[in-house]
Formats: C-alpha cells, sequence, structure tokens
C-alpha cells in the first residue's frame, strides 16, 4: 500500500510497525523518496484490514489524504514485520 499526505518525520513507521506487531501481520514499511509511505502487509484477513484502517490515520501528528492498496494472495513470504531503510 501507499500513503500519502505528511507521513514523514511523524513516527509513521516506528508506529505502523507497532501496530502491526500488536495485530501479529508480518511484512515491512519504508519512506519513499517522493514523500509517501510503503507498506506491504500479510497475516490473517481481519488483521490486514485492521492495519490498512489505522493506515488511514496514522500515528497523531500524521495527516493522511489518500491511502492506496491492492489485494495479492497470500505467500507465507514474511517471517516478522521489519522498517525498511
Amino acid at each position: 500500500m501507499i500513503v500519502e499526505g505528511r507521513v514523514q518525520n511523524v513516527l509513521f513507521r516506528y508506529h505502523t510497525e507497532e501496530t502491526a506487531l500488536k495485530l501479529g501481520v508480518t511484512g515491512w514499511v519504508r519512506n519513499r523518496r517522493d514523500g509517501t509511505v510503503e507498506a506491504v502487509f500479510e497475516g490473517d484477513k481481519e488483521q490486514v484490514d485492521q492495519i490498512i484502517q489505522w493506515c488511514h490515520h496514522g500515528p497523531p501528528h500524521a495527516r493522511v489524504t489518500k491511502v492506496y492498496s491492492t489485494w495479492e494472495a497470500y505467500t507465507g513470504e514474511f517471517s516478522d514485520f521489519s522498517i525498511n531503510y
């Protein structure tokens, strides 16, 4: 997924990782050069839905304007959640 708005320099990646770990979601999150945040989530559909909904507002200082998401088949590719730099 891609998250647009004021999403960098507001601890968006850190809080995304924290939320993913609480929900048991695996994957990764990273800042992109264009100022957006990109993430891949994998896990139970209910938990993935919850973190996607969380991304629509993000942490307290974020101002999310748009969220783009695409669903793909579960592959079991990830064993944890990480912040990619």
